[in-house]
């Protein structure tokens, strides 16, 4: 395994998404407390996560930076920043900008925003001609008829009445994998190709230079999206790391794993002590992870 120089570690970020049900600022906390670099801001309905304020607030006081934005374009926050998906893209933009973040993570459109994505491509080339932020579209995977639609939906039944919802159901345009486009950026990330039944280094490998950002993560290949601590699924969790340092990656690596099954704040500050420690191991194994104690954010 390579190492990267001092002068040149990747920085290694934790998702505020993370820490659900916890909010924005917990993860600042956890953040600060763990040793992370920095943090990517997921836009949701929490009030803070939208304010630029607010999260400069928390940069000053924990001293952690915000190292990339996820723009608010899962299901559950379609109705953040209004309703308009253009315009929550161009807004993700300028607030990257205020909040002197690198990137802006983003999905592929959904179908059913056909405005949306007959534009999106030359959005996204026309935001980065005209900003330093590098938008970096992500790969996603098929999605369940039940988990478009809910399970008692109309939609759902007709799709059931032709063969079921199944993992063949694409609600991406024009798919779940960017590089059918073709993006100047790009977030790879690895709880999404476990469900996609991708090869994580196939995609790597097709990103190429353009691989900007890495969700780091694991799963295996669930038809949910699992978001597992790294080194604890089915994914090349390991081996894409240390591609990136043989590659001379220079973007973010991002923890974004799923801790809803913590019982304490402690039991949440371990299993993200944990991802952070797999993420040191692999990409510069020159810095202590400092351990988790039961103080601010880790009461119980």
């Amino acid at each position: 395994m390579g190492n990267s120089q001092a002068g040149n570690m990747i920085r290694v970020g934790l998702s505020t998404a993370s820490v659900y049900p916890e909010n924005t600022e917990a993860a600042f906390r956890y953040a600060a407390e763990l040793g992370y670099d920095g943090v990517e801001l997921m836009v949701w309905a929490e009030p803070a996560s939208q304010s630029i304020a607010t999260v400069q607030s928390y940069v000053r006081r924990y001293e952690i930076p915000v190292l990339a934005i996820h723009a608010p374009c899962l299901l559950i926050s379609q109705r953040v920043w209004g309703a308009d998906p253009i315009a929550k893209l161009e807004r993700s933009v300028h607030t990257a900008e205020a909040l002197d973040a690198a990137t802006v993570v983003v999905h592929p459109p959904f179908r059913w925003q056909r405005r949306y994505a007959e534009g999106f491509a030359a959005q996204v080339a026309r935001l980065e001609d005209n900003s330093p932020v590098a938008v970096a579209v992500e790969n996603m995977f098929p999605m369940r008829a039940d988990t478009l639609f809910g399970r008692r939906s109309g939609s759902a039944r007709r799709l059931e009445r032709r063969g079921g919802p199944g993992p063949s159901l694409t609600a991406f345009s024009p798919s779940y994998d960017p590089t059918d486009t073709g993006f100047r950026h790009y977030t790879l990330d690895l709880s999404h190709t476990a469900t996609a039944g991708m090869d994580a280094r196939e995609l790597a490998a097709r990103m190429g230079s353009g691989l900007t950002h890495l969700h780091l993560a694991d799963g295996n290949g669930a038809a949910h999206d699992e978001h597992l601590i790294p080194g604890e699924g089915a994914q090349p969790c390991a081996e894409v790391c240390e591609s990136l340092v043989r590659n001379g990656f220079r973007g973010q690596v991002v923890i974004e794993v799923n801790t809803q099954n913590a019982r304490t704040t402690l039991d949440r500050a371990a299993m993200l002590h944990r991802a952070l420690t797999f993420a040191r191991t692999h990409l510069d194994n020159l810095r202590p992870v400092r351990a988790p104690e039961p103080t601010g954010a880790q009461r119980s």
